[in-house]
């Protein structure tokens, strides 16, 4: 995309000095030969116009005449239309030029982060950042001033580039990553645990369930033997509401 917008770039500002020429001298020429015709060195443009009945013989006259003001006219906006060129020239390679000085920042704060440079003071750690920076073989293209600035820039934010830094960025990584396991292994273990809490829950139902079956066939069993047991010959003797005890007769009776 940015090889077509150069490209794009190139023809628009070929077409428009074509034009500037190719204006300049139609402007030129179309005004020499109006003075030309009307000094009488030249013949005027013959072009008879007819409206209705009426013809107006002079009408190549006025046409040659309007054509060759307004070519001249327009000569009177070439100016203003070469300080605008001017400008967006100007403002694409400033543009340019901040890109290539956060190229340069970018290598600076990225080495600053990881601790290379050692100087403290400002002009020794300018001058460290920018002889790193004219070594650097991605760099050799750019002109002094902008790695000068992207120098300068890279010693402002140090202080960023040491809180930062790849050490203790790696270090708060380390950190969070065992956490993030401890983490996942508590999530673990209570899964877990939620696993035999609903398997001990059930299995708490299920005694409790058993208990009532075995529960309720003993009731029916003393119901049964409280039935029978009167025509035998023996006695039940209720002592609790849950417990029932049978008396046997004696043996001398």
């Amino acid at each position: 995309m940015s090889a077509f917008a150069n490209v794009w770039h190139i023809a628009s500002w070929l077409m428009q000095r074509l034009t500037f020429f190719l204006l300049i001298a139609l402007a030129v020429s179309a005004a020499a030969y109006t003075i030309a015709c009307a000094f009488g060195l030249a013949s005027w443009i013959n072009w008879p116009l007819m409206l209705g009945e009426t013809v107006y013989p002079w009408a190549g006259t006025g046409a040659q005449s309007a054509v060759s003001v307004l070519l001249v006219g327009l000569c009177f906006f070439l100016p203003s239309h070469q300080r605008i060129t001017k400008l967006e020239t100007s403002h694409r390679s400033f543009q340019i030029g901040m890109e290539d000085v956060a190229k340069a920042y970018a290598i600076a704060h990225a080495q600053d982060r990881s601790g290379v440079f050692k100087l403290s003071g400002e002009f020794d750690a300018v001058r460290e950042r920018l002889g790193f920076l004219r070594d650097h073989p991605d760099l050799a293209q750019l002109e002094p001033s902008m790695l000068e600035a992207a120098s300068q820039m890279s010693h402002i934010s140090a202080e960023l580039a040491a809180i930062y830094s790849d050490r203790k960025v790696e270090r708060a990584r380390t950190v969070l990553q065992e956490r993030q396991h401890e983490i996942g292994e508590f999530n673990q273990r209570l899964e877990e645990a939620k696993i035999v809490s609903t398997e001990l829950k059930g299995w708490l139902g299920q005694v409790e369930m058993d208990e009532s079956i075995a529960r309720a066939q003993i009731d029916r069993l003393v119901d049964d033997l409280a039935d029978v047991l009167p025509a035998l010959g023996l006695e039940v003797v209720e002592q609790k509401a849950s417990d029932t005890v049978i008396a046997l007769p004696h043996a001398a009776e």
